[in-house]
């Protein structure tokens, strides 16, 4: 007969597992984060690719709700610009876009976030500074350039090279997002633990409470 404390981790650990109304809420509002971010619009300098604010929320989804959600969050606002809402920078939106110039760098965000969700939450851990910095680094800079750029290059005919090239002026604004979302998840760590209740918390309260065995 199963002991009491291997039943509770066992039912435990499928709650983790399923998604919750709770969950779809925080997917939902991440996913309006991003297109919000989107507002102010985007700018173009030396390459087809627009220069905006919406890789930051790609950072914030995939560090705060964990690799899977925060696909999931990615994946949802992909769809909805897909279907034709103007969700993206400068209001853009429809099938159009995922044939464009930019279609890699959008499928990069869903990569991405999966990245920095495994990343910023190895084993279960409490979020770190240097992790996080870490993993938005990887999983929102270099993941999402290493899925952008060969699109970008095979759409617009453009070497490789060259392509990689004309890229380079995202990264000092990709720093700065990258060093703001550690700043807000490391506040958030501290202030707002249970904004992390599907990576970090339930794995600390389990650990911490005394399991009950007959």
């Amino acid at each position: 007969m199963p002991e009491a404390g291997s039943t509770q981790m066992t039912r435990e650990q499928s709650t983790r597992h399923r998604i919750t109304a709770t969950d779809l809420a925080r997917v939902a509002v991440f996913a309006a984060l991003v297109a919000a971010l989107g507002l102010p619009g985007g700018f173009t300098a030396f390459g087809a690719v627009p220069i905006t604010a919406q890789t930051f929320g790609v950072m914030l989804a995939g560090a705060v709700l964990g690799p899977w959600l925060g696909a999931l969050s990615m994946t949802v606002l992909l769809a909805l610009v897909a279907a034709g809402l103007p969700l993206l920078a400068g209001g853009r939106g429809g099938i159009g876009v995922f044939v464009g110039p930019s279609a890699g760098f959008l499928l990069g965000w869903i990569v991405g976030a999966v990245v920095i969700g495994l990343i910023v939450h190895a084993g279960g851990r409490k979020p770190t500074r240097w992790r996080t910095l870490l993993g938005v680094l990887v999983g929102g800079i270099l993941v999402v350039y290493a899925v952008g750029i060969p699109v970008q290059s095979a759409v617009t005919h453009l070497p490789l090279g060259a392509t990689a090239l004309t890229s380079l002026v995202f990264v000092p604004g990709d720093v700065t997002k990258a060093v703001l979302a550690t700043v807000v998840v490391s506040t958030l760590v501290r202030a707002y633990p249970r904004a992390f209740h599907r990576t970090w918390p339930p794995v600390a309260r389990r650990d911490a409470e005394p399991v009950p065995t007959r």
